[in-house]
């Protein structure tokens, strides 16, 4: 039997959990056996209330946590649930194929449309694979391609990010990683055609941004974006990751939902399940599938050569700062 794999902030429920598990196995035929139902709705409801009061009240380190839980849907799992006629697209016609980042056409409700995703893998051998979700250039070169060949046909696009940031590797410098994000970053924001992102689960730094340069962007409740993962962050600033310093990185980096939409780098936060998406996928999805349907039912209506000029002034509002004026000076009377 598998280990269930249980966060530090989540101990509360052991016990709760170990107690449903334990009437679970107790049999459940025969006049001796008494009714368990009432034992059983009170300890789910416990349970319920527990859930809620954990993850109303996580830490951004606890929110990072929760978006790299093992059991959180991928990329896959969505195309899985919501994605229908789903045909894999390969290649960059340049090196090879990047398994890390996944291109296809399929259809989300009515809308035909082209779907590009981080997946990170879900055994040990797909992980290696997969590189953990983090993409070699050639994926970024694949990604664009096949938007191209969206826009080509006004087919929407649709990504999922869900990456700690690009690969690091010497491979991946030597064939021009930052070069290919870089490219991501300036075609994508001139494609005539939607683009619709959601991040799913871990959104960091530029690799997060390669796919990411769209009309619209959500985020789950309990995902993250942000400029670079808080390890990465406290290698730099601290020269040691730890959990002290992560949890500290991940509070300075302002990277929860709520944060991000605050900023205005987000503009919808998706409620997940109680408990996180990886409690219940179906009904994650089913919340990540309406938000996608309603977005380009939006933004079919537009003329594709309005939206370039409008996802430019989206992109160039972030960030603005104000400054106070200085005190008016002027000569007593």
């Amino acid at each position: 039997m598998a280990i269930p794999y249980t966060m530090e902030f989540e101990k509360p429920l052991a016990e709760i959990d170990a107690a449903l598990d334990a009437l679970d196995r107790e049999p459940k035929e025969g006049s001796a056996t008494p009714n368990r139902a009432p034992a059983v709705a009170e300890l789910k409801k416990t349970q319920r209330d527990t859930l809620k009061k954990i993850y109303a009240n996580l830490t951004p380190w606890e929110t990072v946590r929760v978006a790299r839980h093992p059991d959180r849907p991928l990329f896959r799992d969505y195309l899985s649930l919501i994605a229908k006629d789903f045909v894999e697209l390969h290649g960059d016609r340049r090196f090879g194929d990047d398994p890390a980042l996944v291109t296809g056409f399929g259809r989300i409700g009515s809308h035909k449309c082209l779907l590009v995703g981080h997946h990170k893998g879900k055994d040990t051998n797909e992980k290696l694979a997969c590189h953990f979700g983090c993409a070699h250039p050639e994926g970024y070169r694949k990604a664009l391609l096949k938007m191209k060949l969206a826009e080509k046909y006004n087919l929407p696009i649709v990504t999922f990010v869900d990456t700690p940031g690009a690969y690091p590797g010497l491979g991946a410098e030597q064939r021009g990683q930052a070069e290919a994000i870089a490219v991501n970053l300036r075609d994508m924001s001139m494609l005539k055609t939607p683009i619709v992102t959601v991040v799913i689960g871990e959104g960091g730094s530029g690799g997060a941004l390669g796919i990411a340069i769209a009309d619209r962007i959500a985020i789950l409740e309990f995902a993250y974006y942000s400029v670079i993962s808080p390890e990465g962050c406290s290698a730099i600033l601290w020269k040691q990751a730890n959990p002290q310093n992560n949890a500290e990185a991940a509070a300075a980096l302002k990277l929860t939902a709520k944060d991000n939409k605050r900023l205005g780098i987000v503009d919808t936060i998706i409620k997940e399940p109680v408990g996180g998406a990886h409690r219940n996928p179906v009904k994650t999805a089913a919340s990540v599938e309406r938000w996608i349907t309603d977005q380009l039912n939006e933004l079919m209506r537009l003329k594709p050569g309005l939206l370039p000029a409008r996802r430019y002034e989206r992109f160039r509002a972030l960030g603005k700062v104000g400054e106070p004026k200085p005190p008016a000076t002027g000569s007593a009377t």
